[in-house]
């Protein structure tokens, strides 16, 4: 069911449902497809059904706001160096165990929701800061589509492109319409072994290998992919081989794929914090696939998160942590040594916002 009166006190209007028989309310959004009775949240806790309908408490009220560098979305290759207004609400539609953003994700306190703005605000207030992009992140943004989608069409009116940081979890229907509204996004491949997502994550592996695909062969969003990977649970050679062969020959060699270190949170503080050596050797599995552009992240090591040039092995893109040392492209992406066009989004020249992390609170900003 589609549809939508606006945000109000108590929720706005969701879409992506249908009523049931028995007089719940059916969630279409994404695979868990939660049946409610009137007044029960799903498992995400944003969406409810009340009156017989269900509505987004969550819309046009954020966790917080916080200019970025692009590259800590990670996006290395989607306007480098440049300045993007971040931000998030409550709720997830997975469980993860080890959760990186558990506060803002596993959030059962929607009151504590601290910035309220309606979508035109949100838009005007990142062009009067600079920022080139808005992402929707900190918690997946599949859970607040709605909020998100008009997010983005306040954006496009400004000539700002839009981000999405999110694990893919969402069914036909609702992908079409998020994606057709996205210039770039990350989705995070918790693991390639369904096991892993019930055991940790309470879902399963191909709706999120169906979002890569849809992404990459029906849209022109740009695409990153992210593992984060935990010592002992995801980071099998089995494994990783298997993800970077499937990788390589159904989304394509020149899709960048980041490795980042765990640390113990939330749900899985028994396991250690990911060695340096284990990223490393993630990164040599895949790029022994043919991939392109592999990353390390979460840690300190320029090799891994600089890009190469897969013509003649020329440092296209210094980077450590997020800030940017080499450039090395010429117009449109193209290698200055020997041609090669690198695969991406990039400006003539490299924005200047580097590591910097700006918290904003948009009540600062008047009626912008």
């Amino acid at each position: 069911m589609t549809g939508g009166d606006g945000p109000s006190e108590s929720g706005s209007q969701a879409r992506y449902w249908h009523g049931m028989a028995d007089g719940r309310v059916c969630c279409d959004l994404c695979p868990h497809h939660c049946r409610l009775q009137n007044g029960q949240r799903g498992l995400c806790f944003v969406r409810s059904c009340r009156d017989g309908r269900m509505l987004l408490t969550s819309y046009g009220r954020s966790s917080g706001y916080c200019v970025d560098p692009i590259e800590k979305k990670p996006l290395n290759h989607f306007l480098p160096g440049t300045p993007v207004l971040s931000f998030g609400t409550a709720g997830c539609n997975l469980t993860c165990s080890f959760c990186q953003n558990w506060d803002i994700s596993k959030s059962r306190e929607i009151e504590t929701l601290c910035d309220e703005a309606p979508p035109e605000r949100i838009a005007r207030v990142a062009e009067r800061l600079g920022c080139r992009s808005v992402a929707f992140t900190y918690n997946d943004p599949v859970v607040f589509l709605e909020y998100a989608v008009d997010t983005a069409k306040a954006c496009h009116q400004l000539g700002l492109k839009t981000v999405a940081v999110t694990a893919g979890y969402l069914c036909e229907e609702p992908r079409e319409e998020f994606f057709s509204y996205m210039d770039a996004a990350n989705v995070d491949l918790k693991s390639f072994d369904d096991s892993f997502y019930r055991r940790n994550c309470g879902g399963h592996r191909q709706p999120v290998l169906d979002t890569l695909l849809y992404i990459r062969r029906k849209t022109s969003v740009w695409l990153e992919i992210t593992t984060l990977l935990i010592p002992g649970e995801n980071d099998s050679e089995q494994e990783l081989d298997a993800a970077a062969r499937w990788i390589a020959e159904e989304i394509g060699e020149d899709v960048p794929w980041h490795f980042t270190a765990f640390h113990p949170d939330y749900r899985m503080r028994d396991r250690h914090a990911t060695p340096v050596e284990v990223l490393s050797r993630a990164r040599e599995i895949a790029c022994r696939h043919g991939l392109r552009y592999v990353y390390t992240g979460n840690v300190h090591d320029e090799s891994g998160g600089s890009t190469w040039c897969h013509g003649c092995g020329a440092k296209l893109i210094g980077r450590d942590w997020y800030v940017l040392g080499d450039w090395h492209l010429a117009e449109k992406g193209h290698c200055r040594s020997c041609g090669t066009r690198c695969a991406g989004v990039f400006d003539e020249r490299p924005g200047e916002w580097g590591g910097r992390r700006l918290p904003v609170r948009l009540a600062d900003f008047g009626d912008s």
